[in-house]
């Protein structure tokens, strides 16, 4: 986890709360799971398998209906047993088992009535992934999240996301966000705020970057800061459920800015939920995803 901004002042922002949530409620589930979406997760890997799975179950839990899931094909059985929920397409891979750009060919049918895709979780090779991601964007026509590696097309072109019209969300963490605005980690770490904004107003999404404090940027210049969570939320594969919270909630109809700051807060509340319950850290990230839908029914009476 990164240290709390010390610059917090020196951006206007507003403080998420339950009674801020309350007054933007999430979009009502109605009907069979078909009317509360589909989403689709492009990620993983031979050596990172876990990640898929572990944002898979978080966007069901975050309401949404069907899953659909495309991962490298050497771990696609696994994943298929670990998630009977769910549809799970192997694609190919490259000799080191990552997520090969050519397997976007075989995601036609799964894209097409998609209502949400999140690409990144899990990919272990920045060059695959960008090309992967750089053919995928122009066929979708529904929100996406882009994640760790899922990012790395915005890196090489911050203008990529155009088209979209607003409807996608970042959700990097502080290392890649320096990465990805090209500038030092340090300097980052000294303002993530401004950092977010930065890279929403250059990409034209919102940005949703977690920390001690997580913070959301609008490319309007709105921000949020969240001080839910905890020290337990540094471990492995936290990223990789929020990521699947903010998915699960576009593809139930949030907006993107709505869907970024209720996923950092059912997160950080997840978090402390499960740091109660341990007394402080111990808690994996596999836990986590149970957790959501009990924060959301605390959040939406």
């Amino acid at each position: 986890m990164s240290p709390v901004p010390d610059r917090a002042d020196d951006h206007e922002h507003d403080l998420v709360t339950p009674q801020l949530l309350r007054g933007w409620r999430l979009p009502a589930p109605t009907g069979g799971k078909e009317s509360r979406g589909r989403i689709l997760i492009v990620g993983g890997s031979a050596e990172v398998p876990g990640a898929v799975l572990l944002a898979a179950e978080a966007a069901m839990r975050a309401g949404a209906g069907k899953l659909q899931v495309a991962t490298a094909a050497s771990v696609a059985s696994i994943l298929s047993v670990a998630l009977p929920e769910a549809l799970v397409r192997g694609l190919p891979e490259t000799s080191s088992g990552a997520l090969a750009a050519d397997g976007v060919d075989r995601l036609e049918d799964l894209v097409e009535g998609a209502s949400a895709v999140l690409v990144g979780p899990g990919m272990t090779d920045v060059e695959e992934a960008r090309r992967l991601t750089d053919r995928l964007l122009p066929s979708l026509d529904c929100p996406v999240v882009l994640d760790a590696l899922g990012i790395a097309s915005v890196t090489a072109d911050p203008g990529c996301l155009q088209r979209l019209a607003g409807r996608a969300v970042l959700t990097p963490n502080p290392s890649e966000l320096a990465l990805t605005l090209h500038r030092d980690q340090a300097e980052v770490d000294d303002d993530l705020a401004g950092a977010a904004l930065e890279l929403a107003r250059r990409t034209g999404v919102p940005v949703a970057v977690g920390g001690v404090t997580s913070w959301v940027a609008s490319p309007g210049g709105s921000l949020w800061r969240d001080e839910s969570g905890g020290a337990g939320l540094g471990v492995s594969g936290s990223g990789d459920v929020r990521a699947g919270v903010t998915a699960g909630l576009l593809a139930r109809g949030a907006e993107p800015e709505q869907a970024a700051v209720w996923a950092a807060h059912l997160h950080g509340r997840a978090g402390e939920r499960l740091a109660a319950a341990v007394g402080g850290l111990g808690f994996l990230a596999r836990e986590l995803p149970a957790e959501i839908p009990r924060v959301l029914a605390e959040l939406e009476i």
